[in-house]
């Protein structure tokens, strides 16, 4: 009867870990579909003058899936930005905003703030160019031209993202 009993203790034992491993590697699995590796943080254009397609996703954690975008000098640069998230843009929207050099962020932040009617986007001379706000599942694509040799910052202008959600845009 002891017998019988550990038995069957050890197979209840065994089934329900079976389960949680299984659960843990699901988990596992879109926590990388979330967050890709490092090598996959740079996405280079090796193009001069020519088209150059870039592609930037954000999720519902407030974050960019990458933090550098290089494209040489010349490039002309199709920017297709997607949201990967589930939330709805008036909870978690998202956008890039690509932004002249030397622009001081939390300012600038501090101007997006009070342009909700603008979609976060204010009246400065600091945009070089810019996304509308998109919310989750939603995707928009930009046409620019790269600016002059050097690095950028890119950032969410939805309120308080600017601090988590920024990357820089290097032009070589």
């Amino acid at each position: 009867m002891k017998k019988v009993l550990i038995a069957a203790l050890v197979a209840l034992v065994s089934i329900s870990c079976g389960d949680t491993k299984k659960e843990a590697t699901e988990v596992t699995k879109e926590v990388v579909v979330e967050k890709p590796a490092v090598a996959k943080e740079v996405e280079k254009s090796e193009n001069t003058g020519k088209e150059v397609t870039l592609l930037l996703s954000s999720n519902d954690q407030m974050q960019y899936d990458k933090t550098i975008l290089k494209v040489k000098e010349g490039a002309r640069v199709v920017l297709t930005f997607k949201h990967t998230g589930t939330m709805p843009k008036k909870v978690m929207g998202h956008n890039f905003v690509l932004l002249k050099q030397g622009t001081d962020i939390p300012s600038f932040a501090q101007l997006a703030m009070q342009a909700a009617d603008k979609e976060y986007i204010p009246e400065s001379d600091a945009i070089i160019v810019h996304t509308k706000i998109i919310g989750g599942g939603e995707s928009v694509t930009i046409t620019f031209d790269a600016p002059a040799k050097g690095t950028y910052d890119y950032i969410c202008s939805f309120p308080g993202h600017y601090s988590i959600m920024k990357g820089k845009f290097i032009v070589e």
